[in-house]
């Protein structure tokens, strides 16, 4: 059983890997208790643009395109093989989130959603 955000963006967290306040990191804290809340308006675009660049200079997001466009699911071993760190996984899902949460600023103007904790 995976944990879901929902609102303007969609999408599952990554299990084991990011935690359900990912979307902190980009400039908006999420509010409790059993849910975070979230909402991006075009005062945060500036900061979530920053924290993209900041995961894509600590990675190598080209191995890690090239590992996802060729693996459906994937195991440690998977990623082992492929030398892919528990540390860079992260980053990677992170990223996938900021992307998510700046294209839906960039089209709407804000963007709010909720995430299970």
């Amino acid at each position: 059983m995976g944990r879901h955000y929902s609102g303007d963006i969609d999408g599952k967290f990554w299990v084991a890997v990011q935690p359900s306040d990912a979307a902190d990191r980009f400039g908006c804290p999420g509010m409790t208790p059993s849910y975070l809340e979230y909402y991006f308006d075009e005062d945060n675009i500036q900061e979530v643009r920053d924290e993209i660049k900041n995961i894509e200079n600590a990675i190598d997001v080209d191995k890690l395109n090239g590992f996802f466009d060729d693996a459906g699911w994937y195991s440690q071993e998977d990623l082992e093989k492929a030398k892919i760190t528990h540390d860079e996984l992260t980053e990677y899902a992170d990223l996938c989130l900021g992307k998510k949460i700046l294209k839906c600023l960039e089209e709407n103007g804000d963007c709010s959603f909720t995430a299970e904790c």
